[in-house]
């Protein structure tokens, strides 16, 4: 029975990831990198800074988490960017705080804008890129276009108390309290809620 380990923080991608695993011959365990995520340019097109900051965090995996007792077989790592509106060179990222959840939110409101999520898949065996002495890494790349309405004064401030916001890159959460204002126009839900869709793909295919 393969070990699979998902790096990550995000309990939507651990939700995500247990129930497409639900019916497969796996273990999956979770873990949290302790080295703090680096910052990307902000020079880059937005689909750069996500793949450059999954290729960042595949490396971080590797280090903590390749060696020693119970190594995983598979290892993933993932990140999420929503695209400026205005700017393909500009990431809305996780808010730090109530007031750029507002900002993001009042920039998305009515508008259209891509969300990428960039994720790598580490296996020993198969991969495109070497991330470790016997560690190897593919990574996809992927983006959806999501669309909000036009939110009034009130229906952001309900946003903004919910929390929902917190730890989401935007500032909203697609598949929470946002998911009344906002929908995916072209693309796959997944992509917006943390994984590449050809990479939940691939992982299958791999497992089988």
């Amino acid at each position: 029975m393969p070990l699979i380990l998902l790096a990550s923080a995000s309990e939507r991608r651990r939700q995500i990831l247990s129930e497409y695993l639900e019916d497969r011959d796996t273990c999956l365990e979770f873990c949290i990198l302790r080295e703090p995520e680096q910052e990307v340019s902000s020079g880059m097109e937005v689909n750069l800074q996500v793949e450059s900051s999954c290729i960042m965090k595949a490396m971080a995996a590797v280090k903590e988490r390749a060696s020693g007792e119970n190594v995983a077989d598979i290892i993933l790592v993932s990140d999420t960017l929503v695209e400026d509106p205005d700017d393909q060179r500009a990431a809305l990222g996780k808010p730090r705080d109530e007031s750029s959840a507002v900002f993001s939110l009042i920039r998305l409101s009515g508008r259209r804008h891509r969300v990428w999520s960039s994720t790598a898949i580490l296996s020993r065996e198969i991969g495109d890129i070497r991330v470790g002495e016997d560690w190897l890494a593919t990574i996809w790349t992927d983006y959806s276009i999501v669309e909000f309405v036009h939110m009034e004064e009130d229906d952001i401030i309900d946003l903004i108390k919910s929390r929902s916001w917190e730890g989401k890159a935007g500032g909203y959460d697609l598949a929470g309290a946002a998911g009344k204002f906002a929908s995916v126009v072209d693309g796959e839900e997944v992509t917006v809620l943390g994984f590449s869709n050809r990479a939940i793909d691939s992982l299958g295919s791999l497992l089988n």
